[in-house]
Parts: structure tokens; C-alpha cells; sequence
């Protein structure tokens, strides 16, 4: 494994951004790929677990698959990068001399931090929007995490966190978060043949960074011929990453709020890698407010109870047209909602 920030540049110790251009970091897998996953994560000696379990792929006909990210114990994909990265500080904890964590989230980051970190055995801050979903809120306040409110914009509710006394474990920072992301390209590998297209979400860039890095080392190792396309796609009101790549007009100020609230970075951090992977042969659609009401309602017609944020895919999905077989990642449960 290789550690290095996104412009090639190592990580000294524990920093969170490069100190020569500020980036973040990144973690490179090398060498080959195992199936055995945890064994793709060297750098890490006790692990954390919450009873995770490789999440169901449904096929729905030849074309279109769904992969139920939402079967995680807090019900989201985050549990991805939340059991990486709460075991990476659980194996350190002595050397680091982590006691308390803090972390700045929306909802479903701010639940999974939560709850693995009590599991952990850390004292949990949780950092969130004054106008967070209450319904997500209740959630983090039942693994015992206490919740910090800010007033302010995304922005200022991370400099709280990250400004706090204790370990800051951002899963937006932190290269262990993303990197546990990984599994999700391994699991889909390893749950049949690969698909041509692959639509997740987007906001901050955790998954969509996680997903390709993964995705690469398997076909670096030899395990596939061809990385599939990634679909990302954001809401209109919010979509800094698909109005950058299809060259339309946006104004990261805007007041405008969106139905998918996991999916509200205006500014994200990840953005410059953002755009690097999606120039990368991938794709980005923006869908509608409407759309991903309607979206919503026809997946749970067909069974699937997802949330807003992760009804977007099948919003992109019925927009576009992609030749091939696509598989859509729904990453939160509706109950969320």
C-alpha cells in the first residue's frame, strides 16, 4: 500500500492534507487482489465489526441489477468506510492515544461513525447542519454519540469538527474511510459477472472514489479485462461535478436545497479528484427534483425501499441510455427518510 496525496506527494505521519500543495490523501492498493477482502487492508490489525455481510445484488432483467447497499448495520453504504476506518484508529489507539472522536455529517456518516465508534469503545462527537433531517439525528443520538449543532454552511460545520478537541475521524479526510469503499467494487467482482455500467450517487466523493479505486485494482491484478463505466449522478440543485463535466452553469452560493439530502456538498473537498475520475471515461448526469420523487416512488413499487438520495440512480437511469448491462448501487434505506 501506498499512502500519497492526489498530487503523488507521501504522507509524512497522520496528516489529513498534503503539506506541500494541501490535497488529500490517498490510499493505493498494489499487488494482487485477494478474495479473502480483508486481507486487501495489510495496514490494518484488528478489526471492527458490526456483523457486515456482502449486500444482495436483485436482477431485475438482463439489462438492469440492483446492488442493496442498504443492508449494512446502520443502513447505508458509509458502513463501508466507517468499519475501515474506525478499525485503523481502534489498531492505533494506543500509539495515537485516541480516547474521543469527532466527525461532521449530514446523517448517514454521522450514524455510522456513531455507532461503530461506541462499538469501539470511543466517546463519539457528531458535528451536523442546524437544519439536519431530525429523523437522522434520532438515529445518531441512539448509538450514544453526542450531537453538536451548527449554525452555517456545510463548510463551517467541518471546521468545527475538525477544530475539536479529540481524533478527527472525517470520512471525507481521512484515506482509510474512502479506501474501505474498495469493497463495494470487490463484492460486485465477486457476486457474478461484472457489469458494463455502474450508477452511484455523488456529493462529497467518498464513494466515487472508493468505487474506482477499487474497480482499478482489480483490473491492475488481472481479475477483469475492462473497468466498468461509473455513472455518477447529483440533483440540479446541487451538482458541482456534473455541471463542471457536461459544462453547465452552476453557482456553488445558490440557496437551492435538495429532497436528497445526503447529497449536498456544494463545495466538496474531493472535487478536483472528482473531476479527474469522471474525465476518466466515466459519466455524470443531474436529475430533477421531480424526477427523484418519481424515482422513489417507482422503486418502492417494484419492492425496493430506498432513500431519496439513493433514488437518483434509478432517476439517471431511466434519463439515459447506456449500451450494455448497468447495475445501480442503492446506498440508503428509506426508513432514513
Amino acid at each position: 500500500m501506498r499512502t500519497v496525496c492526489f498530487n503523488g506527494h507521501p504522507r509524512l505521519e497522520h496528516e489529513l492534507r498534503c503539506r506541500q500543495c494541501n490535497e488529500p490523501f490517498e490510499i493505493v492498493p498494489e499487488g494482487k487482489f485477494y478474495d479473502d477482502m480483508d486481507k486487501n487492508f495489510n495496514y490494518i490489525s484488528r478489526w471492527v465489526t458490526l456483523g457486515e455481510v456482502r449486500t444482495p445484488v436483485v436482477k431485475i432483467n438482463n439489462d438492469l441489477s440492483f446492488k442493496l447497499d442498504y443492508f449494512s448495520p446502520t443502513y447505508s453504504y458509509k458502513d463501508r468506510g466507517t468499519r475501515n476506518l474506525i478499525s485503523y484508529i481502534a489498531s492505533r489507539r494506543k500509539e495515537l492515544n485516541i480516547e474521543m472522536i469527532n466527525e461532521d455529517s449530514s446523517g448517514n456518516a454521522g450514524s455510522s461513525i456513531a455507532a461503530y465508534g461506541i462499538s469501539a469503545g470511543f466517546k463519539t462527537n457528531i458535528y451536523v447542519p442546524s437544519n439536519a433531517n431530525p429523523a437522522k439525528l434520532k438515529q445518531i443520538e441512539s448509538y450514544g454519540a453526542h450531537i453538536i449543532k451548527v449554525d452555517g454552511s456545510r463548510d463551517h460545520v467541518q471546521e468545527e469538527a475538525e477544530h475539536a478537541e479529540g481524533f478527527y475521524a472525517s470520512h471525507i479526510l481521512n484515506p482509510e474511510f474512502r479506501d474501505g469503499i474498495r469493497t463495494l467494487a470487490y463484492e460486485i467482482f465477486l457476486q457474478g459477472k461484472m457489469p458494463d455500467n455502474i450508477f452511484v450517487p455523488i456529493s462529497a466523493g467518498t464513494l466515487l472514489s472508493g468505487l474506482y479505486s477499487g474497480l482499478t485494482h482489480l483490473y491492475n491484478s488481472g481479475e477483469i479485462s475492462k473497468v466498468p463505466v461509473i455513472v455518477g449522478v447529483q440533483p440540479e440543485n446541487i451538482s458541482p461535478v456534473c455541471s463542471f463535466i457536461n459544462g453547465e452553469k452552476y453557482d456553488p452560493d445558490n440557496n437551492l436545497s435538495s429532497i436528497a439530502d445526503a447529497l449536498v456538498a456544494k463545495r466538496p473537498v474531493l472535487m478536483n479528484k472528482m473531476i479527474k475520475i469522471m474525465k476518466n471515461g466515466n459519466r455524470c448526469i443531474s436529475v430533477s427534483e421531480n424526477e427523484i420523487i418519481t424515482a422513489r416512488k417507482d422503486l418502492a413499487l417494484k419492492g425496493f425501499y430506498a432513500e431519496y438520495s439513493s433514488a437518483t440512480v434509478f432517476a439517471a437511469y431511466k434519463k439515459s441510455h447506456f449500451e450494455g448491462s448497468s447495475l445501480l448501487v442503492l446506498t440508503g434505506n428509506g426508513l432514513k427518510n
